[in-house]
């Protein structure tokens, strides 16, 4: 027994009372159980103890330590003794019963030291008491927490506390972590404001003030705002979700030196602590997947991070040409891409008894198929740079660059000047792989300009544009062509038909996204019907207008609707921005259309990238998805997470349908028509994914008001009533 214990047993004695006399106790004044404070010399056990007899175990004195530093954790059951029995007999708590006598032995107590009992006057539960362990009062977990942390103050370790108490070590030295926590904690986790999760997590903050805060807090009745703790906490942590780590395995990464802290309740990742080794151990491997393709004279580089390289102006990327490609263009496109998708299935395969040469081998046929791909999206053009970047399904994602080629398009005049200017200083330059297509000309009457003034010409030709004004109008169908065709020419044709060349005075422009990204789900769906239609004017030899009055009125309705559709722009740069016409005919579209995003495309990683994690976590709950584990991740863990859940429930947010809600009707309703405010736009509209400031989590841990400890074959003081992985997760490798 230590020193510290023997004091403590000393000071305890002194403290106590000289002697407790044993009650005088009659059936008929007694009914139910109840607690008493009883001598030692007064307690012995009871013959139908079903250890009753046994010599006392090598663990005994471990747990007389035990008591000696925290005291009793659970009171033993004892009855009324009979004729020539000790004055109470002990059901449940032998071993505790040893060791007290223990204590006396070594003269640290004596005979007249109090002990906390239960007596159990009822027949049936003192019958129960022997055989089953679940008559005594639980033991809440945060009484459990607060023993240990007195042991701990009592240098009993780790080891010695879990012999003691029955119990793993692992289990042990998480209830000691969370012994560490300030008092107001344990007081808010055993009056039930707080969950054995959330004291968790508290306990998981270095800084004892804040902890200290917060636990105050939930006492005030204000709740726990566990999402400000998990993004503190997910501050700068790198997993093995790290897209790095989609080419480095956990070995490779030890072997470059690289460690990794375990979290010690088994509920978050392991942590990688040495980023700048795995960026090292990331490009040494990258490097081996380049050399053969810079022995085949390709400039390669490797970027780690989010910034990419200083690449020279001539480059540009070779992305897929919408409404440029030929039939045969657009059909090896198509093949590559599927090449494409297969390798990189064969790459995601890849596992740890994978022989170096075969994965090696699946990498460069992946990187291969990538550079075939966006060199058949471009027109076969020459991919002369490559920018590999870190990506956790393939270990490596490609960029391909080729030597910028200039355009040789068609001068304009007037509106379409502006445009091209526009769109040259906005970037938006077009692949070379896009062929002109010299479509044919209709016979067009000559023009009578001999000796016609220039006056005399334009009032010709003003007159006869009103007759055919009055023409068109009593020819729906044939108007509804010169609508089509003009609509086709300035959008789904290239070069495109300028305002100049057409007859009507109709300008269009296909919705041009910043950035060139294209949703193949959706807009990109709408340009792939379009590009099949340009091939199938092209190959009929018809001029446009004749190819659009040939077409079945139904054909014709379709690709009208497709040119209208794509002509659609309803972006808001700025939430000062709001355009609330637009926004009102968006809705009643939206309306007649049926609209639902989510029947085509859910959330991808380039919508959920620019989200807080707060307005992530938000979307899981709205689409009833799991909360806590995600709140633990790191932000790019935690788009993949949310693209993942979202695709499994065919989800998308609220906030992209055009549709009215039921708030949205309540407010039109409320309005006052007479307000000449009613009907601005605020300057800045809250986004519908911000999530709710405070809350808490749901309660998910089980109640630990379930949990006692109990005789167990392996020994008294063993924690029972709650499975131990409900006490704290196991975690094996921890």
């Amino acid at each position: 027994m230590t020193r510290t214990a023997r004091s403590r047993i000393r000071k305890a004695r002194s403290d106590a009372a000289p002697g407790v006399s044993p009650p005088t106790m009659a059936p008929a004044q007694v009914s139910t159980r109840s607690q008493k404070t009883v001598r030692l010399g007064d307690l012995d056990i009871a013959p139908e103890n079903l250890r009753h007899g046994e010599a006392p175990d090598d663990d005994i004195p471990q747990l007389a330590d035990t008591i000696a530093a925290a005291g009793l954790l659970q009171y033993p059951t004892v009855r009324p003794g009979q004729d020539e029995e000790a004055a109470f007999m002990v059901l449940d708590g032998r071993r505790r019963l040893m060791a007290l006598r223990l204590l006396r032995d070594g003269a640290f107590i004596d005979d007249d030291h109090p002990v906390e009992v239960f007596v159990e006057i009822d027949r049936a539960r003192q019958a129960a008491a022997v055989v089953l362990t679940n008559t005594a009062v639980p033991v809440h977990v945060a009484d459990i927490i607060a023993a240990i942390g007195r042991m701990l103050k009592e240098r009993l370790g780790i080891k010695v506390i879990a012999r003691a108490l029955g119990h793993g070590e692992i289990d042990i030295r998480r209830l000691a972590a969370l012994s560490k926590l300030p008092a107001t904690a344990l007081e808010a986790l055993k009056a039930g404001k707080i969950t054995l999760r959330q004291a968790r997590l508290l306990a998981r903050l270095k800084d004892k003030t804040q902890q200290e805060e917060l636990a105050q807090a939930v006492l005030d009745g204000h709740g726990l705002q566990e999402w400000r703790i998990q993004e503190q906490l997910g501050e700068g942590r790198i997993t093995d979700r790290d897209p790095r780590c989609g080419l480095i395995t956990p070995d490779c990464y030890a072997i470059e030196g690289g460690r990794t802290e375990a979290d010690l309740f088994g509920e978050l990742p392991p942590v990688l602590l040495d980023p700048a080794v795995l960026t090292r151990a990331w490009l040494k491997r990258a490097a081996e997947v380049a050399a053969p393709f810079e022995a085949e004279g390709l400039t390669i580089h490797l970027s780690a991070g989010d910034d990419g390289p200083d690449l020279p102006d001539d480059l540009e990327r070779l992305y897929y040409a919408y409404g440029g490609l030929s039939e045969e263009a657009t059909k090896a496109y198509r093949e590559a891409r599927d090449l494409t998708e297969a390798a990189a299935e064969a790459v995601e395969s890849i596992k740890p008894a994978t022989p170096d040469d075969e994965a090696a081998e699946r990498r460069a046929a992946y990187v291969r198929a990538r550079i075939a791909q966006d060199q058949a999206g471009a027109g076969q053009r020459l991919a002369t740079v490559l920018v590999l970047r870190p990506s956790l399904r393939t270990g490596v994602e490609i960029e391909c660059y080729g030597p910028a080629e200039a355009v040789a398009e068609p001068v304009r005049s007037g509106d379409d000047e502006a445009g091209e200017s526009e769109a040259v200083s906005e970037g938006r330059t077009r692949p070379v792989a896009r062929a002109a297509y010299a479509p044919p000309r209709a016979e067009a009457p000559t023009a009578e300009i001999d000796g016609v003034s220039h006056v005399l010409h334009a009032i010709r030709t003003d007159m006869a544009t009103r007759g055919l004004i009055r023409a068109l109008a009593e020819t729906p169908e044939v108007a509804l062509t010169a609508l089509v065709a003009r609509l086709f020419g300035a959008m789904a044709v290239w070069p495109p038909v300028g305002r100049t060349e057409a007859a009507l005075a109709i300008t269009a422009s296909a919705f041009s996204p910043s950035g060139g990204r294209v949703v193949e789900a959706l807009d990109g769906v709408v340009r792939e019907r379009l590009d099949e239609r340009r091939r199938t004017w092209e190959s009929s030899g018809l001029t446009l207008i004749a190819w659009v009055h040939a077409l079945d009125p139904v054909e014709r309705m379709g690709l009208l609707a497709e040119l209208t559709a794509l002509s659609l722009d309803l972006r808001e740069e700025r939430t000062s921005q709001v355009r609330q016409a637009a926004r009102a005919e968006a809705a009643e579209l939206a309306d007649l259309c049926d609209a639902d995003v989510a029947r085509w495309w859910t959330p991808d990683s380039g919508y959920l990238r620019p989200h807080s994690r707060e307005q992530m976590l938000t979307m899981l709950e709205r689409m009833g998805g799991e909360t806590e584990a995600p709140a633990r991740m790191k932000k790019g863990d935690l788009v993949a997470w949310t693209e993942d859940q979202a695709r499994a429930r065919s989800w998308a947010p609220p906030c992209l349908s055009w549709r009215l809600t039921p708030e949205d009707v309540d407010h039109a309703d409320g309005a006052d028509a007479s307000d000449p405010e009613s009907d601005k736009a605020p300057d800045d509209e809250a986004d519908a994914d911000d999530p709710q400031a405070g809350g808490e989590t749901a309660d998910r841990d089980p109640p630990w008001d379930v949990g006692v400890f109990v005789v167990t074959p392996a020994g008294e003081a063993a924690l029972v009533g709650v499975d131990p992985v409900d006490v704290v997760a196991d975690d094996a490798a921890a």
